[in-house]
């Protein structure tokens, strides 16, 4: 296990039961003394893009549930540090936020791709020492992101795909029942 950090994802224990971190991986953005954040990156959110923004017209892209908190907020993940002004660095090739306006209108002039990006209603947070506590109790499992992961093609397979990533016992894990009670 990875101690958390910007660039680490978090992947839910196959048993953890609060449904708003059933079966996610988050990718955490900070962590610090005072609390940490990120966001759910294999939930789609029930709306696209040009439903949620005024000035997204043609822009049907999908949106993520970044997590409950602030779900009146507007996120967004991407590899285009050069291209996007304000995107602080997560990771190696992963970049957060940065100025939304010439996102909007780099994505209408196709100047940048929208498998490159990708959007967040709210954000996943944790109080002072709230995130050890989890990870101690062992809801979450902790393993390096990837640019694969974060973006990846299939939002149904980034679960699995993170426990294969962290290999050995954890493969084993993606085969697991919601509730073993029901087997």
């Amino acid at each position: 296990m990875i101690e958390p950090a910007p660039g680490i994802l978090l992947v839910a224990d196959p048993f953890l039961k609060d449904p708003n971190f059933m079966r996610t991986v988050v990718l955490l953005c900070e962590h610090r003394d005072e609390g940490s954040f990120g966001f759910v990156i294999n939930r789609f959110y029930e709306y696209k893009l040009n439903e949620l923004i005024n000035n997204a017209d043609g822009l049907e892209i999908p949106v993520y549930y970044g997590g409950p908190v602030q779900m009146d907020t507007i996120h967004f993940l991407h590899q285009y540090p050069n291209e996007i002004e304000g995107s602080m660095m997560v990771s190696e090739g992963i970049y957060w936020g940065g100025d939304f306006a010439s996102v909007l209108e780099l994505l209408r002039n196709g100047e940048i791709s929208a498998n490159k990006i990708r959007f967040f209603v709210g954000y996943s947070g944790w109080g002072e020492g709230q995130l050890d506590g989890e990870i101690k109790e062992k809801s979450w499992l902790t393993v390096e992101a990837t640019r694969n992961i974060v973006f990846h093609n299939d939002t149904n397979e980034i679960w699995k795909d993170s426990l294969r990533h962290m290999g050995g016992k954890y493969e084993i894990m993606i085969n697991f029942p919601i509730d073993p009670q029901l087997n």
